[in-house]
């Protein structure tokens, strides 16, 4: 399981998100091409994305293949990724296992 955060730039957590990210084929299969942000996720490690990061992701998840990402977990990703965007010093955290 992947877990979602906002931190701040002093590693403090300011929001998560209830549902989290199955590793499955469905996501290790998206071509990092025509999704580098999420392309690029791993099971067992963490990665983080800046604001101008998040642009980028938000544009990716309109156009994931349906079973990627459940309906929850898209509506707090996008949830996420504005908390970031309207703060400063803000980045989203995937948390891997």
């Amino acid at each position: 399981m992947i877990n979602l955060q906002v931190r701040g730039e002093d590693d403090t957590i300011k929001a998560r998100a209830r549902h989290g990210v199955q590793w499955g084929s469905e996501l290790a299969d998206l071509d990092p091409s025509a999704f580098p942000m999420l392309g690029h996720l791993m099971p067992d490690a963490d990665t983080v994305f800046n604001r101008r990061q998040v642009y980028s992701l938000l544009e990716e998840v309109p156009r994931l293949p349906a079973g990627v990402l459940t309906e929850e977990l898209t509506r707090e990703l996008v949830q996420l990724c504005r908390l970031v965007l309207d703060g400063q010093h803000l980045y989203l955290w995937f948390c891997g296992d």
